[in-house]
């Protein structure tokens, strides 16, 4: 469902990421809020689809959107010793971008208290009692909504100043091999068994799915991106040369960058509008 404009809900959540809908799907859970959810429509603006993982000691009311989870975690390190541990009673769980959309939209219609406008957000701002969001949808119209708050997880067009900036960069593979390769039991959270860049630090990771599937990712902590094809030669090192999997092939890719940084990031750009997730300094 959809708001109408001009109308008025306790919260807008403005993005569909890992930030937006949590806090969405908690509210109207909760009955804490009435909320309406601005997403960007459908085309190029939209991002890929992406797997977030997260630490609890109970799967809870999330469970339909869990894709995997592991009781066991091990760190290789460079000479190939490993440390497996068990982190019980906490597990390491996947939930992809997709399943949990689709958990957190369905919550959404089904609560009276809840929407989901898909539409471009163009500005946020203080009004008198609250705040106001403008946005356009996608067939030209302009809309403007109303809250008494604002959660804004839109991404700064600038990091703030900062002593450290590195940026966590990476893509990932979803692998079938032709045998069955992994342990689904075991998250290999950190592989240092990679070559190294001269700036920087750079590891492999490893979340089984089935014995024969798994998430492959080649990550780097420095200051720039690698190019797709700097990604793709070490994934194929990773996988061919340290994992030895033999045949496989790639059914799906993933690749990002999260800002890594002591910068003080702006909680609260308003009276009643509040920055969330990675905009608001969560990483």
């Amino acid at each position: 469902m959809s708001p109408a404009p001009g109308g008025a809900s306790d919260v807008v959540v403005v993005g569909g990421g890992a930030a937006g809908l949590s806090l969405a799907y908690r509210l109207v859970e909760t009955g804490a809020a009435t909320v309406t959810v601005v997403e960007q429509p459908d085309g190029p603006g939209r991002p890929a689809e992406r797997t977030w993982c997260y630490w609890d000691e109970d799967v809870g009311d999330l469970a339909e959107a869990v894709e995997a989870s592991w009781p066991l975690l091990r760190v290789h390190g460079p000479h190939g010793d490993a440390l497996t541990v068990d982190p019980a009673p906490s597990r390491y769980r996947m939930v992809r971008s997709t399943a949990f959309e689709r958990l957190v939209h369905a919550r959404l219609a089904r609560s009276p208290g809840g929407s989901l406008l898909r539409a471009t957000v163009d500005t946020v701002r203080d009004v008198p009692g609250g705040a106001e969001v403008r946005c356009t949808a996608p067939g030209g119209r302009t809309l403007t909504l109303r809250a008494r708050r604002v959660f804004d997880s839109r991404p700064l067009p600038a990091l703030p100043p900062a002593r450290t900036r590195l940026l966590q960069h990476f893509r990932g593979w979803f692998v079938r091999t032709d045998t069955g390769r992994f342990d689904p039991a075991i998250a290999d959270l950190m592989d240092f068994r990679v070559p190294q860049p001269r700036h920087g630090l750079a590891f492999g990771y490893v979340l089984p799915l089935a014995p024969d599937r798994a998430l492959v990712e080649y990550t780097e902590f420095s200051r720039a991106p690698l190019t797709t094809a700097a990604y793709e030669a070490a994934l194929g090192h990773y996988t061919r040369e340290v994992l030895g999997l033999g045949a496989f092939r790639v059914e799906s890719a993933e690749q990002g960058v999260i800002p890594m940084t002591d910068a003080r990031f702006p909680r609260r750009t308003g009276n009643a509008v509040f920055r969330i997730g990675t905009a608001g300094g969560a990483t």
